[in-house]
């Protein structure tokens, strides 16, 4: 706020009349028809990240109850009611547990292939869409980055036009060629940090659901070792 009071001290430098919004729309006129293409990105990256969110938070909370209750179950060797309990479960962890529990009398090498074989199916639906928001942090800087390159060109072919070098010939090339830049930038970082917190979220999960299919094993390992004995 101080540098902006003494820019408007500099002769020449007034203080706008625009307000927010209309500042807002004449930036978002001034980038041309790249306009499209980065709105297009920011709608889909924002839905993605919107709906993601909810899914892992859904998913996060109804893992955390199925670890902690077939955990108790196995406790009390309750291997019956457990298998019932992830049947009926809709989530990643009560899939991967129940592969597993559904071949505990098949040895325990059996019931580790089984978990391991739905673990990389859970994996790959726990990742959905993540590619895309990958995507859009390389694409919309690229297309900030290629808006530039039109506005320069359109600048030079003011200047090459009129024969001369006038700042507002040239204003307008630069203008759609730093906001188009700007606009790329700014689709760009939420965008990054919404793939990034979903993927250190779905590794947790990812931690969580090995951790809860180990002790599972070593449980199911230790009621076989004791029916043997």
């Amino acid at each position: 706020m101080h540098l902006y009071a003494l820019l408007l001290q500099i002769p020449g430098v007034d203080a706008p009349e625009l307000t927010f919004q209309e500042q807002l729309r004449t930036n978002w006129d001034a980038t041309g028809f790249m306009r499209y293409p980065l709105a297009f990105c920011l709608v889909l990256g924002l839905i993605v990240i919107v709906l993601k969110f909810v899914s892992l938070t859904a998913k996060s909370a109804k893992t955390r109850k199925i670890l902690k209750d077939v955990d108790e179950l196995l406790t009390q060797q309750r291997i019956k009611e457990a298998l019932e309990l992830t049947r009926d479960t809709d989530s990643p962890a009560a899939n991967i547990l129940n592969a597993g529990l559904e071949r505990h009398d098949e040895g325990t090498e059996r019931v580790m292939k089984a978990i391991e074989n739905q673990g990389l199916i859970e994996m790959s639906k726990l990742e959905s869409w993540l590619v895309v928001l990958a995507t859009l942090t390389n694409i919309a800087p690229l297309l900030g980055f290629l808006g530039t390159v039109i506005g320069m060109i359109l600048a030079f072919q003011s200047i090459e036009a009129a024969g001369e070098v006038e700042a507002t010939l040239v204003a307008g090339g630069i203008k759609v060629a730093l906001l188009t830049t700007a606009a790329g930038l700014m689709i760009a970082i939420p965008v990054s940090i919404g793939h990034n917190y979903f993927v250190a979220k779905i590794d947790s999960l990812v931690i969580d659901m090995e951790e809860s299919a180990q002790k599972m094993v070593d449980t199911l390992h230790a009621i076989e070792t004791g029916r043997s004995g």
